[in-house]
Order: C-alpha cells, then sequence, then structure tokens
C-alpha cells in the first residue's frame, strides 16, 4: 500500500527550496549506493550549509503532515535528502536498503518517502515507477505533493527526456516494522476517525480498547 498526500509543502517552502537548490553544490547520488550501477542522479552535498537548511525545511513539513504520521507511524526519520535528475539521468529498478545511515546512528528503513519539488510539465520522463507484481504504477505528483510507500517496494525513477527533476528522498522508521500489521492498523484507525463519532459510546470504547491494544502489540 502506498499514499499520496497533497500539499505537504507550503509554496513559501518551494520557493526556498528552489533557490537553496540552486546555489546549492550537488555530487554523484552513487556516493551513497555505491554498488548500484543503475544509479545516476546528484545528491544535495551534506556537509554544507545548504542541506541543513533544505532538510530542515522539508522535515518539519513532513513532522507536521497528520496523513504523513498516521500512514507511517514515525519514530524516526532520516535528514531529507534533495536529489536532482537532469536530461538522461536515472534510478533502475532496487529496493530500499533494510538500514540507512542517519547522523550518529543506522536507521532501518521501513516507509520511503518522495517530495516532489519540481512541477510536472518542468520535465519530461523521470516518473516513480512503483512495481506491483507484474504490473507497475507510474507516480508523477504536483510540486509540494509526497508520495509513501514501503521500503520493501521496488521502484524506480524513469530517465529524464527533458528539464530538470528536482525532489527530496527520507526514510523512515516505524513504530510498526511489519508492513502488513502497518496497514491493518493503519485501516483500522481510519475507519475510527470516520466512523467513530457515530458510533454507540460502548462500541467506540470497544474500537479504541482494540485500536491501541494491537499498536502496543505490533510496535517494535
Amino acid at each position: 500500500m502506498f499514499l499520496e498526500i497533497e500539499n505537504v509543502l507550503s509554496p513559501e517552502d518551494l520557493s526556498v527550496l528552489r533557490r537553496i537548490a540552486g546555489s546549492a553544490a550537488f555530487v554523484d547520488g552513487r556516493i551513497s549506493a555505491p554498488n548500484n550501477p543503475t544509479k545516476n542522479n546528484q545528491q544535495i552535498e551534506m556537509s554544507g550549509e545548504a542541506f541543513k537548511q533544505s532538510s530542515a525545511i522539508v522535515g518539519k513539513a513532513l513532522q507536521s503532515n497528520e496523513r504523513f504520521r498516521n500512514y507511517s507511524f514515525v519514530r524516526q526519520f532520516a535528514p531529507p535528502m534533495l536529489c536532482k535528475y537532469g536530461q538522461g539521468m536515472t534510478y533502475g529498478a532496487h529496493p530500499d536498503s533494510a538500514y540507512i545511515f542517519a547522523p550518529g546512528r543506522m536507521l532501518r528503513s521501513d516507509v520511503s518517502c518522495t517530495v516532489f519539488i519540481s512541477e510536472p510539465n518542468e520535465y519530461e520522463g523521470g516518473a516513480l515507477r512503483i512495481h506491483i507484481g507484474e504490473r507497475y504504477l507510474d507516480v508523477k505528483l504536483k510540486a509540494g505533493s509526497a508520495v509513501v510507500y514501503p521500503s520493501t517496494t521496488i521502484h524506480e525513477v524513469r530517465p529524464v527526456e527533458k528539464g530538470e527533476r528536482l525532489v527530496a528522498i527520507t526514510f523512515i522508521e516505524s513504530q510498526i516494522s511489519d508492513e502488513t500489521q502497518r496497514e491493518l492498523l493503519y485501516t483500522l484507525n481510519e475507519v475510527a476517525a470516520l466512523e467513530g463519532l457515530g458510533m454507540e459510546w460502548e462500541n467506540r470504547i470497544k474500537l479504541e480498547h482494540v485500536r491501541h491494544r494491537l499498536h502496543r502489540m505490533f510496535s517494535s
């Protein structure tokens, strides 16, 4: 299961991020995946002030987004990183690594997130392709939107044919490591949010009892 979330970033956030990306130093993306020959992109240089500023903007926006929190059951996430793809750049099919190095720690990647900063009409190609069995879904959202999905999902970035694709990516360590349990509890929470106020009080308390017990049971 994956989730698309609109308006994670405000127009002001987008303006600042584009300005930062326009002057920041970017390096070969294979620095973070040296053994993957299909990765051909650029990522922001992580020792500079531009990375700290851009990461803080995207991180704050994600932390403030209720749908993001509810879907991923966030425990912690890696500092978001700007990535860009120019003409001909791509990233072949892959799942994300089980563990990601974050400053000062190793973080288990349960959920992956891409936040779109370029508008779809600013580049041709470059869709995030999510593989679903023998089929796939191409995701190319408007600027400020995000897509979140299990890190075990095989996905790729299709070649950029024209223009530049600018995104921010991060990896989330969830309170619930098992994606099936996480999806079931998310669905149950959504039902409670939509229908709970219409229930008889006794049934609502029983539902709350089940939800919170499952959350404790599933948490790792």
